[in-house]
């Protein structure tokens, strides 16, 4: 499918709010996280259903439908930011109307929960989409770097052609090599749950990113032995792992987990580099990567990492 891009934001946009997942109980942040994006130049347009609390599945995903198809029917938005994570996305993929995406092609970012929308969309429209912070999570209060990325890769063609791992995280070289090809993941979790499914893209020649939260050592082991078993791993030429945070967590864990990831790193595919350490996840300094976009992954022993894209994956 040939890539489809959105078009970059600009001061005096209007950026539109959804909450496809779960609901927020800090609302507290989302005006904060208004105000920001006004206090850079930007108009905000919140859903109809915006951080709506229903037990109802069937009318919460009825709502969250409705916000999602308004925001890309709507030619005044240029963007759709996503509240939060949690859960409840991956009911929608069945009811989106991935033609109306298509031809209305925008900026839609989000991670976590989001992974499910963000490679459904991928899948069904070729649309590059962006895994970064969201209203409720990060961008009522963002870190330099998380803003870096942020306004860099939505605002600028150029920035993606070079992304940079935040300084507060050292990558660890599991293997080094260089490799290119679609870069796509997001959390292991929503990704894993997705395999058999036709919202989940080919990972045949991808580079592929993950990260998860609040999972033990067991838990990330059987979902990656999962993506191992249905021959996922086996065609990526790149692994890159993010932020497997899990609150205070002890030594041995770590420990354990890094073990499962040099256990996955030798039955995966044998060339292209595999890391830990990337600037993404459940984690302050995050970086907003380009879902769908060609990039090339580089890594040497002594830890030096090169990733970019191989063409914008925005246009202006």
């Amino acid at each position: 499918m040939t890539p489809l891009l959105p078009q970059a934001l600009a001061p005096g946009d209007t950026i539109g709010l959804i909450s496809p997942s779960s609901h927020s109980t800090r609302p507290e942040r989302i005006e904060q996280a208004v105000s920001y994006l006004e206090k850079h130049g930007y108009r905000v347009k919140p859903s109809q259903h915006l951080n709506r609390i229903s037990t109802d599945p069937e009318i919460a995903d009825r709502e969250k439908l409705y916000d999602l198809h308004a925001m890309f029917q709507n030619p005044a938005v240029r963007a759709v930011i996503c509240l939060r994570g949690g859960a409840g996305a991956s009911r929608l993929l069945g009811a989106i109307d991935y033609e109306l995406i298509r031809k209305n092609p925008k900026i839609f970012i989000g991670y976590s929960d989001i992974t499910a929308l963000s490679l459904a969309i991928l899948a069904n429209t070729g649309l590059i989409n962006f895994s970064g912070p969201m209203l409720a999570t990060e961008l009522h209060d963002p870190t330099p770097c998380t803003e870096e990325h942020f306004w860099g890769m939505l605002t600028s063609p150029a920035y993606a052609l070079s992304i940079r791992n935040c300084p507060a995280h050292r990558i660890s070289v599991l293997r080094s090599g260089s490799a290119e090809g679609p870069l796509i993941g997001g959390n292991l979790t929503m990704l894993s749950s997705m395999i058999g499914t036709p919202f989940l893209p080919s990972l045949d020649g991808a580079l592929l990113f993950l990260e998860d939260v609040n999972e033990a050592s067991y838990r990330i082991d059987r979902m990656l032995s999962q993506l191992l078993n249905a021959g996922q791993l086996k065609g990526c030429r790149a692994i890159l792992f993010g932020q497997f945070s899990n609150g205070g967590v002890q030594q041995e864990e770590e420990d354990r987990l890094l073990r499962i990831f040099n256990y996955y790193a030798d039955r995966s595919s044998n060339i292209g580099p595999l890391i830990t350490g990337l600037s993404y996840g459940h984690i302050a300094d995050l970086m907003t990567l380009p879902v769908g976009a060609i990039c090339r992954a580089e890594v040497k022993d002594d830890g030096t990492f090169a990733l970019g894209a191989m063409a914008p994956v925005i246009v202006q």
